[in-house]
C-alpha cells in the first residue's frame, strides 16, 4: 500500500464527501504525444492532471468550468486535462515514452526521489515572483526542493496530525474543553478522568494494525521531537530506538495497563476509533482534522462535540499531502504556463474562496484546517484564508482554534513508509496486548527489521 495518511483516512468517507474532497486531493494521469509546444495559433498546449472522472458529475463540471475560466483569462494557453492517479509503477514508462503529462500530481513522499533522478523540471525562476508564494509554509516548499534550495514543484494541499478530542466528554469529566492537553502527561491525566466516567468510556485510544500502528507510532514520536530514520551516506538507518521512542511506548503501556484508560479492546484501526468517537465513548486520539467529517458523516457524530488540538508536546507533527511537478522534457513556455495554472487553481485566496463557497453551497464541511481551506499558509495569505474560512464556515471553527493557533513544525513520512509501519505495527501490538512487554527488546527487534528494509532498497 502506497498512500499518505490523508488518503487512508479518506477511504472511510462516504462517496459524497470523498468526491467533494477530490478537488483538492485527487489527481490524474494518462497522456499522448510529445512534450513540445503543440498548440496552434501561437498557443502553448499543456497536458495536465487533476480532472475528476465522469462518474463524479459535479466535481467534473467544476473542474471543466475552471479549465474554461483559466483559458478565457489566458487565451495563449490551451489546457488538455487527463483522468487517473499518478502511479509509480507506470511513471518511468510514461516518462521514457513521452506519455507523461506536462504537469503531474505527486504525494509528498514522491519529490525527493524524482528530484534526485532529475525526473522533474526546475521551476525556480518561474515561481520566485508568484503572488503569495512567499507565504506558503517553508516546510511545504522544502518538500519540493533539492539540497541547494532549487524548487521543483508546488504543494497544493496537506494534512497534519493533531489531537481529536470529545469536548462533551471533557465537560462531563470536569475538564476544560477550551484547554485541551498540551503534553503527553496531560493526555494521560485527562484520559484517566474520562475513563473514570465508567459505562464503557475510553479515555484515549490508539491504532495497531494494517500499518496504522506504525503510522501512529511515527506521529507520536515526531511530537516528542524524535525521528524514525536518518540518512547515513547513500542509505537510511532506523533512528527511533532511543529515549523518545521508549517514551512513546512507555506512555502507551502505562495508560493501557496501569491507568486502564485505553480500554480492553485492542488491535484497532482508524474506523474503530471513529466509531467510538461517534458513539460518544472515546475521549481522545491522534488524527488529522479530516477525521472529524468522517466521524460525523459515517458514525452519526455532531460537529459541536469535537475539538482539534496540536499534537501533545508539539515538537513536530507528521504531515502528508500532495502537489504538482513538471515534466523535465517540457519547454520553458510549458513550464511557465503550468506554474500559472497550478497557481491559479490552488494557490490564491480567490481560488480558496471560490472552492469554499462551492463546498458550502453543497453543505460540505468548510472551516476545518483541511481542504477546501488547507493549512498551507503563513503571513497575510494565512490571514486572508482565515477570513474566508470564517465567512463560509458551516462547522464550529472555534473548536479547532488550539490547532490553528499553533504552528507545529511539519515532518514528512520516513522513506519506505509502509514497510516501516508494518514493522512497527508489531511493536505497538505487543505493548497494547502484553502487560509484561519488553519495551527495550521490542525497539531492538524493530530497529533490526527496519534496517534490513533500508538495506534492501539502497
Amino acid at each position: 500500500m502506497r498512500r499518505t495518511g490523508s488518503r487512508r483516512i479518506q477511504t472511510a468517507v462516504t462517496t459524497a464527501l470523498a468526491t467533494a474532497l477530490v478537488l483538492s486531493v485527487t489527481a490524474a494521469c494518462g497522456s499522448d504525444g510529445d512534450n513540445g509546444d503543440r498548440g496552434g495559433g501561437g498557443k502553448v498546449e499543456l497536458d495536465i492532471n487533476g480532472q475528476p472522472p465522469s462518474s463524479q458529475q459535479q466535481e467534473r463540471a467544476l473542474f471543466d468550468a475552471d479549465v474554461k475560466a483559466f483559458e478565457k483569462a489566458n487565451p495563449d494557453i490551451d489546457l488538455v486535462p487527463h483522468e487517473g492517479f499518478m502511479e509509480p509503477k507506470t511513471f518511468q514508462t510514461k516518462l521514457a515514452g513521452g506519455k507523461l503529462e506536462d504537469v503531474f500530481y505527486t504525494y509528498f513522499t514522491d519529490p525527493a526521489g524524482l528530484i534526485a533522478k532529475r525526473q522533474a523540471a526546475d521551476i525556480t525562476e518561474h515561481v520566485k515572483d508568484l503572488p503569495h508564494y512567499g507565504d506558503i509554509k517553508p516546510e511545504l516548499l522544502k518538500i519540493y526542493q533539492d539540497e541547494e534550495g532549487r524548487q521543483f514543484g508546488l504543494p497544493t494541499a496537506n494534512y497534519s496530525m493533531g489531537l481529536v478530542y470529545n469536548r462533551k466528554l471533557f465537560e462531563q469529566a470536569g475538564l476544560d474543553p477550551d484547554r485541551p492537553p498540551a503534553t503527553w502527561d496531560e493526555v494521560r491525566a485527562a484520559a484517566k478522568k474520562i475513563s473514570g466516567l465508567g459505562k464503557g468510556h475510553v479515555g484515549y485510544a490508539d491504532l495497531s494494525k494494517n500499518n496504522q500502528g506504525g503510522w501512529h507510532f511515527t506521529a507520536e514520536l515526531y511530537s516528542r521531537g524524535g525521528t524514525v530514520a536518518k540518512q547515513d551516506g547513500d542509505t537510511w538507518k532506523a533512528s527511533f530506538n532511543d529515549s523518545r521512542g521508549e517514551a512513546v511506548l512507555r506512555t502507551l503501556h502505562d495508560m493501557r495497563w496501569k491507568d486502564g484508560s485505553m480500554g480492553s479492546k485492542q488491535l484497532l484501526e482508524d474506523a474503530d476509533l471513529q466509531r467510538m468517537m461517534g458513539a460518544g465513548k472515546l475521549g481522545m486520539y491522534v488524527a488529522a482534522g479530516d477525521n472529524i467529517p468522517v466521524v460525523v458523516k459515517e458514525f452519526d457524530g455532531q460537529y459541536d462535540d469535537y475539538g482539534l488540538a496540536p499534537v501533545p508536546e508539539g515538537r513536530g507533527t507528521l504531515i502528508g499531502g500532495e502537489g504538482y511537478m513538471f515534466n523535465p522534457k517540457a519547454s520553458p513556455e510549458q513550464i511557465k504556463a503550468g506554474v500559472k495554472w497550478i497557481h491559479w487553481r490552488f494557490l490564491t485566496p480567490e481560488t480558496i474562496e471560490r472552492t469554499a463557497k462551492w463546498h458550502h453551497k453543497r453543505k460540505l464541511p468548510v472551516g476545518l484546517p483541511v481542504a477546501p481551506t488547507p493549512d498551507n499558509w503563513n503571513g497575510a495569505t494565512r490571514q486572508a484564508v482565515e477570513k474566508i474560512k470564517k465567512a463560509n464556515a458551516n462547522v464550529p471553527v472555534g473548536n479547532y482554534a488550539a490547532f490553528t493557533d499553533k504552528n507545529v513544525p511539519g515532518v514528512i513520512e520516513p522513506p519506505e513508509a509502509q514497510q516501516v509501519y508494518a514493522a512497527l505495527d508489531k511493536t505497538m501490538q505487543a505493548v497494547l496486548t502484553k502487560e509484561d512487554a519488553d519495551i527495550g527488546g521490542l525497539l531492538d527487534k524493530a530497529e533490526d527489521e527496519v534496517n534490513q528494509i533500508y538495506a534492501r532498497v539502497r
